[in-house]
């Protein structure tokens, strides 16, 4: 038996009445706490992940179902984004999340821990007239799989500054980025591509190897390179102002601020879960790869300043051996989580525009690769003129919220940016920074509805079902 809430003030009484004598007649009892806002409840899933969910005494109806992002170690429930819980349930909204099974990339573990998470609510009768599946970082990875394969669990999904367009697009051209680098700045320095055995030390290596390149004209030259293949913008860190277009050493040295970070990602637990080496090279022109990104001209102004030779240095990376990816290392990449860019319901993502740690091209890819499949209707972009990794106020995750549930009622997609920064006002949280925006091409695209992704290793999964497999109620 399932109980439908309903909202007004007038009700709330009568609710939680009728769920404690629902609970008697089953014989079930969540684990109840006293909480300001309403009521609190946690308990194991079968996985041995941890949920919990906040319900507020005036509820309006819809359920958040926050995915968190990449933890090395298991944490407790986080139910919404930094400073939002109990602003969320003043406004009515209840709050769910499970700390997944597992500590990294646990893409295998959460699409199935948050769905555990909505039947431990049902279980006690907890059902909302609306469920909207949101989440950060890779938690917006996990939003995407969720959009895309439980629509008859969630009606809406918001993903925030998410690695959206998927693991094995995301890892490649990071690779790219580190390939570049250890070829022309840093051979035989220790810096571990593919393979790696700690990441942490890794990145110490490739620190010291970047902070002498920046010395010198040819070092500053070759990271404006190996940057932009890796995709990184030119304006990175919160606390400094986006640098001008003509001054292009201010966006190099912005860019070099998160190049560690941005490119050589954790390798370690993913080629573990993995079973292998699950990125690759093989086949990539980067040349082209160069062309594509639209900042050629960019690049070579450092080159030019530092009397190098751009093509002598991409005739070095045509030359240079190459990084295969192990099949079956791939295809479990694959499944844990290249999107199919295919949403069953009305997806809302929104980046900063200077996130050095999650390209803002992978919205624009995963927006690009949905109109391609006829998706358009159920995805819009939003874009705020900040820097940062997730550096997203509360008043804009609030904001982005609302559109979404503005797409719900009407059918339509309202996102402009002044009526955005207007919603974000109103909620009393600060304001808002929305922009148009255009952000570079995304250069490693590989989405599951692709034949194969380019240079893809023969023997990974190749021939996938055209629509995402369904998670069932």
């Amino acid at each position: 038996m399932a109980l439908q809430w309903t909202t007004g003030r007038a009700c709330a009484a009568v609710r939680i009445a009728v769920l404690f004598g629902l609970m008697a007649l089953t014989g079930s009892a969540p684990a109840w706490a006293a909480d300001p806002q309403g009521r609190l409840l946690e308990g194991t899933l079968p996985s041995g992940a941890l949920w919990r969910a906040r319900l507020p005494v005036h509820w309006n109806g819809t359920l958040l179902l926050y995915s968190h992002g990449y933890s090395p170690a298991v944490r407790p429930p986080l139910l919404a984004p930094a400073h939002l819980e109990e602003w969320l349930l003043a406004h009515g909204y209840a709050l769910a999340a499970s700390s997944y099974s597992r500590a990294g990339w646990a893409l295998a573990e959460a699409v199935p821990d948050q769905l555990a998470t909505l039947d431990a609510l049902h279980a006690q009768a907890i059902v909302p007239r609306q469920t909207l599946a949101w989440g950060e970082s890779m938690g917006g990875l996990v939003t995407i799989a969720l959009a895309e394969q439980a629509p008859r669990r969630i009606d809406g999904a918001l993903p925030a500054c998410g690695s959206i367009a998927g693991s094995l697009g995301m890892m490649n051209m990071a690779l790219d980025g580190a390939f570049a680098f250890v070829t022309l700045v840093a051979p035989g320095q220790g810096i571990e591509l593919v393979g790696v055995h700690d990441d942490r030390a890794n990145g110490r290596r490739a620190q010291a190897a970047l902070d002498e390149a920046m010395r010198s004209p040819a070092g500053r030259a070759r990271v404006a390179l190996a940057g932009t293949l890796a995709g990184l913008p030119g304006w990175t860190q919160p606390d400094a102002a986006q640098p001008e277009e003509r001054d292009p050493d201010a966006q190099l040295g912005q860019l070099a601020q998160s190049f560690v970070m941005g490119v050589l990602l954790p390798r370690v637990d993913q080629e573990q879960r993995a079973g292998g080496v699950f990125s690759w090279n093989t086949g990539i022109d980067y040349r082209a790869q160069l062309a594509m990104s639209g900042r050629r001209s960019w690049v070579e102004s450092f080159y030019r300043a530092a009397g190098l030779d751009l093509e002598q240095d991409l005739d070095t990376l045509a030359a240079a051996a190459r990084i295969a990816g192990n099949p079956a290392a791939v295809s479990y990449m694959r499944d844990h989580y290249v999107p199919f860019a295919q949403p069953q319901v009305p997806v809302l993502s929104y980046h900063t525009i200077g996130d050095g740690l999650t390209s803002p091209s992978m919205q624009t890819a995963y927006g690009l690769a949905v109109r391609r499949n006829g998706r358009a209707d159920r995805f819009s972009a939003l874009w705020i003129r900040g820097a940062g990794h997730c550096a997203i106020s509360p008043a804009e995750h609030v904001a982005a919220l609302q559109t979404l549930q503005l797409r719900l009622r009407t059918g339509r997609w309202d996102v402009d940016p002044k009526r955005l920064d207007a919603r974000a006002e109103a909620t009393g949280l600060g304001s808002g920074r929305f922009v148009s925006f255009d952000a570079p091409a995304f250069l490693r695209p590989c989405v599951r509805t692709m034949p194969r992704c380019a240079g893809e290793p023969a023997g990974s999964t190749s021939a996938e079902p055209a629509q995402p497999p369904q998670h069932g109620p």
